[in-house]
């Protein structure tokens, strides 16, 4: 895992595209804060760039850095979660244009996973992370099911848990409105 998590550093410092196991499916990631990275990612899913991705951050207190409004509800739901959540604020900061929806909010998930959770934490910044996927396909997954075009156009694919067979599901998505109001998008 080390010399994975090595080798994702160097490629997400230099702008680059990661192929990674996530607290849920498998995904594609890049520095968060890069607007010509998250490009790159809207590239290779062949996605429109209207339709925004989401960031995994390391830990509760860095989702405070990148949203104006952190509401009450997000901490207990942050803290309460048994299963990986994706919360919708409606106010994103710090982050490039193409990253966050046109109205103005940013999905964000604290990740629980041991891989991601080191990587983050030594990269400093979130990482985008969208299912490893052409626009309008299924999310795969498990390893297996990725399709070979999105396997050839990264920078670097991981090599932890891509041996794994258990099949993965997105996360639950729950949007948060600016006074608490509370969505859920999927369970």
């Amino acid at each position: 895992m080390k010399e994975d998590i090595n080798r994702a550093l160097e490629v997400l410092r230099s702008g680059g595209v990661i192929l990674y196991p996530t607290d849920t499916i498998w995904g594609l990631g890049c520095d968060a804060t890069n607007p010509e990275a998250v490009e790159k990612v809207y590239r290779i899913k062949e996605r429109e760039p209207n339709k925004s991705m989401l960031i995994l951050v390391d830990y509760p207190a860095r989702v405070e850095r990148y949203v104006e409004e952190m509401p009450d509800i997000a901490w207990d739901l942050i803290e309460v979660t048994n299963k990986p959540l994706t919360i919708i604020y409606h106010q994103a900061k710090h982050l490039p244009e193409n990253l966050v929806a046109s109205d103005g909010s940013i999905g964000i998930r604290v990740v629980q996973d041991k891989f991601c959770q080191q990587l983050i934490t030594r990269f400093g910044r979130p990482v985008v992370s969208t299912s490893a996927n052409l626009a309008n396909q299924p999310a795969p997954a498990n390893f297996k099911e990725i399709d070979r075009t999105i396997i050839d156009s990264v920078d670097y694919v991981v090599k932890w848990r891509q041996n794994e067979t258990k099949k993965s599901s997105p996360s639950g998505i729950i949007k948060l409105g600016p006074g608490g109001e509370v969505e859920v998008i999927r369970e």
